[in-house]
């Protein structure tokens, strides 16, 4: 008989479970729970047959006279008992398995010495009792009727191969075919129950396996027939006999222990594929930034454990194999089990404290062999709690923390008990699951931790990108929504970073809450989340933007202190602010920048909830094309310097001009300064524009000193300029490659730049004001100057800004205003322009304050360089002035 239940051999054929895909496997566990109508109905069917056929063959048979038929047919059992003790079963791979045995040889000497009714009963008496002891009693009634078939068709065929050859042929002949039939029989048979079990084998496997069993029947059956043969008429045959005998024994030994490493060895690998599998699975699972013990839970259900504790049962030839597997380190243990049931007592035990399981805490990670009959009392009462009379146990361990315990309960395929082979496979195996669920654990942190925000525990971008993808696919009425978090850069510059953390890691727990936990939520970067709203209409996206402010907007506990923090919210869909008709995006990292556009939008606006609208689009679209396309305009002249004159007053003569930038662009027309000039600066472009203009002024103004004209350009400077401590340095490489003496040029710079880092921008404006630059500052009375830096600073000119300029006339603050600066700029030594200047009313206001220099549309609009060439010859004449140069005066 097979090794476990379900083998077939050339004696006996049987199904085998095996191992099939999921599919199959669950199948099979249900045909386990309750046999199937078919293969009952086939059993009954193959035993009746059986008799029947055995009835008939008894009365052909003619009667034969056998001493000591007891004795006999006692030896008989015996020898077919070890035969069916020592049969190597090899898996078929198709649910059908067939096994190497010596049962060919007892059934040799049955045919020689006893009757039909003696060997049959001693087939019966050996192959059922043995199916007994193993508890296979499902395939009782076909294994019986399978034997009974086999000695049957051997008795039968014996008898008429004997009748056909008569005297002509040796007298054990008949003998060998029906030895060779015997197995046969046993394998068409299982082939026809595969069938009926809706099984497949394909057919060339059929054939190979008929033909190893005929193989191997011949060679049974010729040691049985030589045996015979060798005892009975050889002189002295007894020693040659176990000489053979003893030679065979070694090479089956031999055989049984390569066939026995091979399928150790693929179990192994199997083991570890399945496992390898589930952590690719469970790491691969979509989740939505939480970690909860459900979470694992769901993968500890799945149907690879069970696989592999039916895997190592079968291997081991156990009744019953136990995994408890410990997927987190703070869960508790989950229970699998294969083979018979596990007691309730048993299922749900404790490895830790008081109440530990003895099987469950022992020490380090090699196997243990216990036999309830010499255990220790510990060791023994949990053994008794599972029903066991053995167990190998063997503890799963990483490095830190135990993973679980592999137990196998009551060796079934050996009248011994489990051996050194048994220990040594499931030691190895024990091995193999620890590692590759170290590994599983390994692979699963590492996933975990390149999907999520390691501060908030909620997932990132790339974690959002995959969580919501899916989703965005399937849910076309969803809502991307990005919320910004204000005040934590005033926090970590105040406290530290830890103390803005906190308040990350609390905004994030308060957006959970209120989202739920089906939410994705992602922590994007700094004070920036995002989430995922499935099945959200634009207005319902909009109420829950409200809530989560409200929910943001409560106070935080930092430190000692009491912080509220504003929060600004834009959102997006795959349907929101398109037109009819118009292609859906699905793309995450697209519904992301919509978002992250009606954000910007909605903070540049003073709002605090916006939705996505396509002009937004546009608008950072445009942006983005002016920024990218700067540098082309430059060197393809699309950018031009123009210039405005500035006046004394009251002379009226022509001091100088501020150089300003126009950019005529091929698609967008004409571009005011105030939309290209910040995002150029932005992008980090304002030091090639502030180096054209100034190339240009300089350019211009040599060209007027060559005409005997000492006229000044003024050229504005970013305060990323002052930041530059080689800028300088440029300005005077600039001014001595044009030949440009440095007090013809003006570097003018707004008040809120300087005072926003005096300390930094002073040593550049000290080394340009030793140059002999002349320095101003620009759109005065706007910031927040402090008069004492003012005072510090190396400046020369203050500029009034136009907006104070152009109110004096209706405004009496503002005429306050202007005059203040005017006498503070001269208190200063400094000189003092004002811009805006659109009337007489204004020009004659300023002349008698006794300011110095007038710009403003009075005078002059910014002109082009040629318009400006024009302008000067027609409303300007020329005077010699009190250094010989030659001076422009405006005319009236």
């Amino acid at each position: 008989m097979p090794d476990h239940p379900g083998a077939a051999e050339p004696g006996t054929a049987h199904l085998e479970p095996g191992h099939h895909d999921a599919a199959r496997t669950e199948a099979w566990q249900a045909e386990e729970q309750g046999p199937d109508r078919r293969f009952l109905f086939f059993s009954i069917l193959v035993l009746v047959s059986g008799l029947v056929a055995a009835g008939l063959t008894s009365w052909w048979l003619p009667s034969r006279d056998t001493p000591n038929v007891v004795v006999v047919g006692l030896l008989l059992a015996l020898g077919f008992l070890v035969a069916e003790q020592l049969a190597i079963n090899i898996d078929v791979r198709t649910g059908v398995s067939w096994s190497i045995s010596f049962c060919e040889i007892p059934l040799v000497i049955g045919l020689f010495v006893a009757p039909f009714e003696v060997v049959l009963a001693a087939h019966l008496l050996a192959g059922v009792g043995t199916l007994l002891v193993r508890k296979v009693q499902d395939r009782i009634l076909y294994n019986a009727g399978a034997m009974i078939f086999e000695i049957t068709s051997a008795f039968a065929v014996a008898k008429w191969v004997a009748d056909v050859l008569g005297d002509f042929g040796p007298a054990w002949a008949g003998v060998l075919a029906g030895a060779l039939v015997a197995p046969l029989s046993s394998t068409l048979l299982a082939l026809v129950c595969v069938r009926v079990l809706g099984r497949s084998m394909r057919l060339n496997a059929a054939v190979r396996l008929v033909l190893r069993t005929l193989v191997l029947g011949l060679v049974n059956a010729s040691m049985g027939v030589v045996g015979y043969q060798v005892v009975s008429h050889a002189e002295a045959g007894w020693p040659l006999l176990v000489l053979a005998l003893a030679g065979l024994s070694a090479l089956y030994i031999a055989y049984s222990g390569l066939l026995r490493e091979q399928r150790d060895l693929e179990a192994l690998a199997e083991v570890s594929l399945i496992v390898a599998r589930s952590g690719h699975q469970a790491a691969a699972k979509p989740s939505l930034g939480r970690t909860e013990p459900a979470d694992v839970a769901e993968i500890a259900d799945s149907d690879e454990w069970q696989t592999i504790a039916d895997r190592i049962k079968d291997q081991l030839g156990a009744a019953r194999v136990v995994l408890r597997l410990r997927f987190e380190p703070q869960l508790p243990l989950h229970t699998v089990v294969s083979g018979d049931e596990l007691p309730p007592e048993s299922h749900d035990v404790e490895a830790t404290g008081s109440r530990a399981d003895a099987l469950l805490r022992l020490p380090g990670a090699h196997v243990r062999h216990f036999r309830r009959g010499d255990a220790t009392p510990e060791i023994r009462h949990a053994l008794l709690r599972r029903g066991a009379d053995e167990a190998l146990v063997v503890p799963l361990r990483s490095a830190s923390h135990l993973l679980g315990v592999v137990e196998a309960h009551d060796k079934l395929s050996r009248w011994r008990g489990f051996g050194q082979a048994d220990v040594r496979l499931i030691g190895t195996m024990a091995s193999h699951l620890a590692t590759a669920m170290d590994n599983r654990r390994l692979l699963a942190t590492l996933r975990h931790d390149a999907y999520h925000d390691p501060l908030t525990n909620l997932l990132n971008r790339p974690g959002f990108r995959r969580a919501a993808g899916d989703p965005l696919r399937r849910h076309h009425d969803s809502v991307v929504l990005r919320v910004d978090l204000d005040v934590l850069s005033t926090v970590s510059d105040a406290l530290g970073y830890a103390w803005s953390d906190r308040m990350v890691v609390a905004a994030g727990r308060r957006l959970r809450d209120a989202l739920g936990p089906e939410v994705a939520l992602a922590r994007l970067e700094g004070g920036q989340f995002a989430a995922l709203l499935l099945n959200t209409s634009p207005e319902q996206a909009h109420a829950i933007a409200e809530r989560l402010r409200a929910e943001l907007a409560a106070p935080y506990p930092v430190d000692r202190l009491t912080v509220e923090a504003n929060s600004v919210v834009g959102y997006s869909g795959p349907r929101c602010g398109e037109h009819e008709g118009a292609p859906l995006e699905t793309d995450v990292d697209a519904l992301l920048q919509r978002a992250d556009v009606a954000l910007r939008a909605a903070r540049s606006s003073g709002d605090t909830v916006k939705a996505y609208l396509p002009t937004m689009g546009q608008i950072f679209l445009r942006r983005f094309q002016l920024v990218t396309q700067f540098r082309q305009a430059l060197e393809s002249g699309q950018v031009k310097v123009h210039y405005q004159p500035k006046v004394a007053l009251p002379s009226r003569q022509v001091l100088g001009v501020e150089a300003l930038v126009r950019w005529r662009h091929p698609e967008f027309g004409r571009l005011d300064p105030d939309e290209f000039v910040p995002a150029v600066e932005a992008a980090g472009l304002v030091d090639a524009l502030t180096t054209f203009v100034m190339d240009q002024a300089l350019i211009r103004v040599r060209k007027w000193m060559d005409r005997g004209l000492r006229i000044a350009a003024a050229v504005n400077l970013s305060v990323r300029s002052l930041d530059d401590p080689s800028f300088p340095d440029r300005v005077a490489e600039a001014l001595e490659r044009h030949g440009v003496p440095p007090e013809l040029l003006t570097l003018e710079l707004t008040e809120s730049g300087v005072m926003a880092d005096p300390q930094r921008a002073l040593p550049v404006l000290r080394r340009l004001h030793t140059l002999g630059v002349v320095l101003a500052v620009d759109d005065f009375g706007t910031g927040y100057s402090s008069l004492a830096y003012l005072r510090q600073l190396p400046v020369d000119e203050v500029k009034i800004d136009k907006s104070f300029v152009l109110g004096m006339g209706t405004d009496l603050g503002d005429l306050a205003v202007v005059r203040s600066i005017v006498e503070l700029g001269h208190s200063l030594g400094l000189t003092v322009v004002a811009e805006g200047v659109e009337d007489d009313a204004a020009r004659d206001q300023l002349a008698g304050m006794g300011c110095d220099v007038a710009q403003g549309y009075l005078i002059s609009r910014p002109l082009s360089e040629s318009r400006l060439e024009a302008w000067l010859q027609a409303r300007t004449m020329q005077a010699r002035g009190m250094r010989d140069e030659t001076v422009l005066t405006l005319l009236s």
